[in-house]
């Protein structure tokens, strides 16, 4: 089904087509020009447009000439009620009531909500998360991991076959110093207890022993794990065996943490999975001419940057000493990506500290392809979706003295605020639910007070904030679900439809328009790459909900009008938990 958007900018453009072609004027750009949009203000109609005003050149007339010429051209549609000139040539359009509610019980009918399968066909594989193996997944992981699962969401929701990778981080000199550290002072009964606590405590020995060593013993340290590290790159079976065991043990704890923020991988593909293709790379970059040779190492320079950020700067691809860096390994990464999915869109979520290295390779890469004789038009197009630094209110992390906090710890310290809620409000529900409700409401409350974020911003994360039962938060928004849901529970609806919805006030019209323009909070959140436009759209979808059902009665209403007003119950409770899947928030019905 069409969006409202298409719908009426395809009416104007026959609108448009028909003026032009009665004054001899060719119309082909009309095909790439949006020509309907929603308005900011409700007493300007619905939607808006200022199509009129890229008439005037071709027409010779006034913006106001050519939008009244429009109106008159314009062929008659169920949609529209009314359609005025406002201003100097703007078209103010209003959807008609009946037409409306039509359109908002299809679109709730639709199995995808009215969601345009625009990736129908086409795949897009999404990196993030990407932890480092032998460490705990601390709060500075979330912002990758619930910004790239949102966007893994929202690529599902329009079609498109999504790959998630976790690009792990399990290989590189640091499991040198770790094995090091294993052999001198490992504690078994800790390890068997906590293995990746006490990997991350060995790792941190290491470091601190090194640094309190004198110079001669620091150097025969650091000596001692570059050997280690080349015996584990050179295949060794004890070193590979521990450095196996590091990895296991390590992702078994992140499936966990994954488990409880209902985020799941296609993939987990590591920096040691492109170990062996990475002499491959640099041959083949010098080969075609993309990188060359400088004062023994290999670097790619960029003498005509695509974008200005680029200029003066190398990406370095083998050093002197021939070791490999992380931009070999991402150029890899990308080799065996097109490869193996043949994706149409190729995104990697991380902070913003990594803008200008993606940039270096994504032009990189480009060149290379090219210089190989690919067509850089059918490249995947390459995103790096960066997001702000992570603060917190000082309760939290104080209580971690001398570590960062764990992603664990701040799930568990919300979950148990949220407890105590639901302890208080809900006493009638039994152990095992206010368990379950305490956890999705902990959960996504984190979850939600990041998304509903500028990704590029800072964000400072207050567990008092994200857990109010009212404002911009996960818990007003489930607890609105919640609503809806137990309005058809007191009316012992069981097999709710919206077969029956009807408009019959203000209240219910904003309501279905709100509902109408899913597709569009859908559409605007995918193309910024931005999950907070679909956070803002249902904030104000609850909200939407909220008035309705304070100024509407459904229950007490006559027998007609409770079935249109249980129909629109119905609409917003699916319209609702669709969107909020699509983030990463559990819909449930009581709280």
């Amino acid at each position: 089904m069409l969006t409202l958007p298409d719908l009426l900018t395809d009416l104007v453009r026959h609108a448009a087509r028909a003026v032009l072609e009665a004054a001899g004027q060719d119309a082909s750009f009309l095909e790439q020009t949006e020509a309907a949009v929603a308005t900011n203000d409700p007493t300007h109609g619905d939607y808006q447009s200022n199509l009129a005003f890229r008439l005037t050149k071709p027409l010779r007339t006034s913006p106001r000439a050519a939008a009244e010429g429009l109106v008159a051209h314009l062929p008659a549609h169920p949609a529209l009620r009314a359609v005025e000139v406002a201003g100097p040539g703007f078209l103010n359009m209003r959807l008609d009531e009946t037409w409306l509610a039509a359109h908002v019980a299809a679109q709730a009918a639709d199995p995808v909500l009215g969601l345009p399968q625009v990736g129908a066909g086409r795949t897009v594989v999404i990196d993030y998360s990407s932890p480092n193996i032998a460490k705990r997944m601390h709060v500075g992981h979330i912002r990758s991991t619930l910004i790239g699962n949102a966007l893994h969401r929202m690529h599902e929701a329009v079609g498109y076959r999504v790959v998630a990778d976790n690009h792990i981080g399990d290989w590189g000199t640091q499991y040198g110093k770790l094995i090091v550290a294993w052999r001198r002072w490992k504690d078994a009964e800790a390890y068997a207890e906590d293995p990746v606590a006490e990997l991350e405590r060995l790792y941190v020995a290491f470091g601190d022993q090194s640094k309190a060593a004198d110079p001669v013993e620091r150097e025969a340290m650091e000596a001692e794990a570059r050997a280690e590290t080349a015996k584990l790159q050179a295949g060794d079976p004890t070193n590979r065996a521990l450095w196996q065991e590091f990895v296991q043990r390590s992702l078994e704890e992140y499936d966990q943490v994954y488990l409880r923020l209902d985020v799941r991988f296609d993939v987990t593909l590591g920096e040691s999975f492109y170990n062996d293709a990475l002499p491959g790379v640099v041959d083949a970059a010098l080969a075609c001419g993309a990188a060359r040779q400088d004062a023994g190492a290999v670097i790619i320079d960029f003498p005509d940057p695509p974008e200005k950020a680029l200029k003066d700067t190398i990406l370095v691809i083998r050093k002197q000493d021939g070791a490999f860096l992380y931009g070999t390994s991402d150029l890899a990464t990308l080799n065996y990506r097109q490869s193996t999915w043949d994706p149409a869109r190729i995104l990697y979520v991380t902070d913003k500290r990594q803008q200008l290295h993606f940039k270096q390779v994504f032009a990189a890469w480009t060149r290379l392809r090219a210089a190989q004789g690919q067509d850089p038009a059918t490249l995947p197009t390459l995103e790096h979706v960066w997001f702000g630094t992570l603060n917190f209110d000082g309760g939290a992390m104080s209580s971690r003295k001398g570590g960062t906090f764990r992603l664990v710890d701040y799930m568990d310290a919300a979950a148990e605020r949220a407890r105590a809620v639901v302890d208080e409000k809900a006493p009638e529900l039994s152990e095992d639910e206010r368990a379950d409700i305490a956890e999705a409401v902990g959960v996504g409350a984190i979850r939600y007070a990041d998304l509903s974020q500028n990704p590029n911003s800072d964000l400072e994360f207050s567990l008092d904030r994200m857990l109010a039962l009212d404002g911009n938060t996960a818990p007003f928004l489930m607890y609105s679900y919640a609503r809806l849901r137990s309005i058809q529970r007191k009316g012992e609806v069981t097999a709710p439809t919206v077969d029956k919805l009807a408009i019959t006030n203000d209240e219910e019209r904003d309501l279905a328009l709100h509902l109408a323009r899913y597709p569009e909070a859908v559409a605007l959140a995918l193309h910024t790459s931005r999950p907070n436009m679909l956070c803002d759209y249902l904030y104000a979808l609850a909200g939407c909900i909220n008035r309705f059902y304070r100024n509407s009665p459904v229950l007490n209403a006559e027998p007609e009008l409770a079935a249109s007003r249980l129909a629109l119950v119905e609409a917003s409770a699916r319209v609702l938990a669709h969107g909020m899947h699509t983030i990463g928030l559990r819909a449930i019905d009581r709280m």
